[in-house]
């Protein structure tokens, strides 16, 4: 064992000295504490020539006493540095009642009843309840809202797997009689889960079940009598299973996937009466292949599109397989393929809807008429049209919305409405003369009207013009001071949409701005501005993100004091290449479940996710590893710079970001920096990326997220 005795001594005088700073610190919160020791045992690797010193590579062993132990003084001095104030408190209270409502309840018919799973307020996690479903209306138009406040009876419940409300239940499908139902079982943040089949009449699970394990979709057969499933193995890759009720797991047959690596992604998609499958690989975010199984001919798959540079989405509508596609057409469009005459020549199949100025994201059929959803400069259209593709008219959505929309009876659909400033609500349109009316109101506690949403556009280092989104209450004047938050992510072609977030709302409470800023490698203008953020132009996402921080600071809205910056996930990633860039933009950082060691990435494949290979760059490639080692945070780290504040959080459960990264960063960076300034980490055993946190873990999260950034900019109250 490691002679940590400098270490533990250190780590008794800190705890020793809680009580007494903490007075301190709230009277004089620009000194700050020092964070406990962390011994350094330099482990040197040489990659393609380049020699890297890893000080922290102990800390990449979770289980040891070793590392618990760090832990544990990390999480006392984040708490210490943070503090039980009255900010904090109020920011505690305040987002109880921005969280703690209910949200729109649409129900999945199966058999007699109605099942639906949601967390009632003032309950920590959700469970899967049923009720009996109500005869259909005879004039075609749907009731009202489900009330969360219903006696219903519960089907599944959490927390009798587990009382400390960390593992989550899901539904996943019901047999074709709506006698049995596949469940899902989360047990707290990983990404593997179990799955389970639950006979509705009696109550009680069926042998058969999945262990916990990575999956992709499972569904029954068209008959009940098993279920088709994809079982993803860190080692080998996905392959596609059929278990047939009542047989041994072993038993199973492998219908697909054979040569297809862990860096892919393989799904399926069933149609035709179950006649037909649809296997999808997904090479990274930017590429899929197809192949078409005729289940019932004893064939084998073949291959429908393969190699193409370009995505698919697959729905079957009739006897057509309906392809949503970017495959000569950056901003997609909607390709039919007849299914009787599957012809492999794309030049051959039918286009339903053509590539137009905006991104089209989805579609969904109402009243035999197509409703496609696009972005327009990041904010919603929904445009409707004939099945011949002839456009019909367009439902309004406000200007910097974000809007769903869904069938609900003849003639008439539920338009789901959010903006940064709005919290969600639906109303019931007619489709017909447009006309709407109030269906299920915002119960958020949240006067939206008291503040105002802009759209301003930047200019990245090499001219790329990009929006962004600025909120702040209304009548705010720029004077060049105002605690300001920036928000992105860019990468994976996400869509990084301006939705109402209870941290927005907060932060604009206290007289703050909110910016969340657009930028290449997201989605949000097509697969052109995606590709133009990823792999070998990874760095461009940086570029913008702190070109969109320059604005704000240009045009009077803040200075560097008084900016904050805030990313999970791949956006952890951003905002520490930012702080590692530009340390002297940044006042305070916030880097939640983050990819931060991209050099040896590619080696932990216990708990990463081996297709963002195709995203971030392999470092096991020369020519790739020469653009990571340029915003790998870890390895930029460098001694006595002046950084920013940071906070971050992250957890054991872990399986998708690997959660050694943050304990290395959190190391690397108290010992590295050279402004006085805090660096903690908040971190949970039961978190993961897929959750794993209670309600109440989440408000108490969020809160001293907040608390950190806003008392790091100087706001007390």
């Amino acid at each position: 064992m490691m002679d940590l005795t400098h270490r533990t001594r250190s780590s008794l005088v800190v705890r020793a000295a809680l009580a007494a700073l903490t007075v301190f610190v709230a009277a004089a919160c620009e000194t700050h504490p020092p964070p406990p020791d962390t011994v350094r045992i330099p482990v040197v690797d040489t990659l393609h020539g380049v020699a890297f010193t890893d000080d922290y590579r102990w800390l990449e062993d979770q289980e040891s006493p070793e590392t618990r132990a760090w832990i544990d003084e990390q999480n006392a001095y984040a708490e210490l540095i943070v503090g039980d104030t009255p900010l904090r408190t109020e920011l505690e209270e305040r987002f109880r009642e921005l969280m703690d409502v209910p949200g729109a309840i649409f129900p999945r018919r199966a058999g007699d009843y109605e099942y639906f799973s949601f967390r009632r307020p003032g309950r920590e996690v959700g469970a899967i309840y049923r009720r009996p479903a109500p005869p259909e209306p005879e004039d075609g138009r749907r009731g009202g809202p489900v009330d969360p406040e219903g006696e219903f009876e519960v089907v599944v419940d959490p927390l009798d797997l587990r009382d400390d409300a960390t593992t989550s239940v899901s539904i996943i499908d019901f047999s074709p009689d709506g006698r049995l139902m596949i469940y899902a079982i989360r047990d707290g943040g990983r990404d593997e889960r179990e799955y389970r089949v639950r006979d509705l009449e009696t109550g009680e699970d069926l042998p058969d079940r999945l262990p916990t394990y990575l999956y992709g979709n499972v569904s029954f057969d068209e008959e009940g009598e098993g279920f088709y499933y994809s079982r993803r193995s860190r080692e080998t890759g996905a392959r596609i299973r059929y278990h047939r009720l009542g047989t041994d797991l072993e038993e199973d047959e492998e219908l697909f996937g054979e040569g297809h690596g862990p860096e892919r992604f393989v799904g399926f998609s069933q149609g035709g009466d179950g006649r037909w499958h649809v296997y999808t690989v997904q090479h990274g975010w930017a590429r899929t292949d197809i192949y078409l199984h005729d289940l019932r001919s004893g064939a084998a798959p073949e291959p429908l599109i393969v190699g193409a540079p370009a995505r698919f989405s697959v729905r079957f509508v009739e006897d057509e397989l309906f392809l949503l596609t970017n495959l000569d057409a950056p901003r997609n469009r909607i390709l039919a393929l007849d299914l009787e005459n599957p012809d492999p020549d794309p030049a051959s199949w039918r286009e339903v809807l053509p590539e137009a100025d905006d991104l089209l994201t989805g579609y969904r059929f109402i009243d035999e008429q197509i409703y496609a959803d696009y972005l327009q400069d990041v904010s919603s259209r929904i445009v409707r049209y004939d099945m011949d593709g002839t456009p019909t008219g367009e439902i309004p959505v406000p200007v910097h919305h974000v809007a769903t929309l869904r069938a609900w009876g003849e003639g008439r659909a539920l338009l789901t409405l959010t903006s940064l400033v709005t919290p969600s609500h639906i109303v019931e349109i007619d489709l017909e003369t447009m006309e709407s009316e109030p269906w299920l109101p915002s119960e958020v506690p949240f006067d939206g009207g008291a503040y105002e949403v802009r759209q301003v556009w930047y200019t990245s280092a090499d001219g790329t013009e990009a929006p962004m989104y600025v909120a702040h209450r209304r009548g705010l004047e720029p004077g060049g001071d105002a605690p300001t938050l920036l928000y992105g992510y860019g990468g994976f072609n996400v869509n990084l949409l301006p939705r109402f977030d209870a941290r927005a709302a907060a932060w604009m409470e206290r007289g703050g701005v909110y910016a969340m800023a657009t930028l290449r490698g997201g989605g949000e203008f097509g697969e052109e501005w995606h590709r133009a953020g990823m792999l070998e132009n990874k760095p461009r996402v940086f570029e913008d993100f702190i070109a969109a921080g320059e604005w704000l600071i240009d045009n009077g809205y803040t200075n560097s004091d008084r900016l904050a910056i805030r990313g999970g996930s791949n956006g952890g990633l951003l905002v520490a290449a930012s702080l590692t860039k530009r340390p002297d933009l940044f006042r305070a950082v916030y880097c939640g479940l983050p990819d931060l060691d991209m050099v040896r990435f590619y080696q932990f494949t216990d708990t990463n996710n081996m297709p963002a290979l195709l995203e971030y760059g392999n470092a096991a490639v020369a020519e790739e590893f020469q653009v990571i080692r340029t915003f790998s945070p870890y390895q930029n780290v460098r001694d006595g710079v002046d950084y920013p504040a940071v906070m971050l959080t992250q957890g054991d459960l872990d399986t998708r970001v690997p959660p050694l990264q943050a304990r290395k960063m959190a190391a690397r960076l108290q010992a590295a920096s050279g402004s006085g300034l805090p660096v903690i980490l908040d971190y949970d055993p039961r978190t993961g990326h897929a959750g794993g946190r209670s309600f109440s873990r989440n408000v108490r999260n969020v809160a001293m997220e907040l608390a950190f950034l806003l008392q790091q900019l100087g706001v007390s109250e």
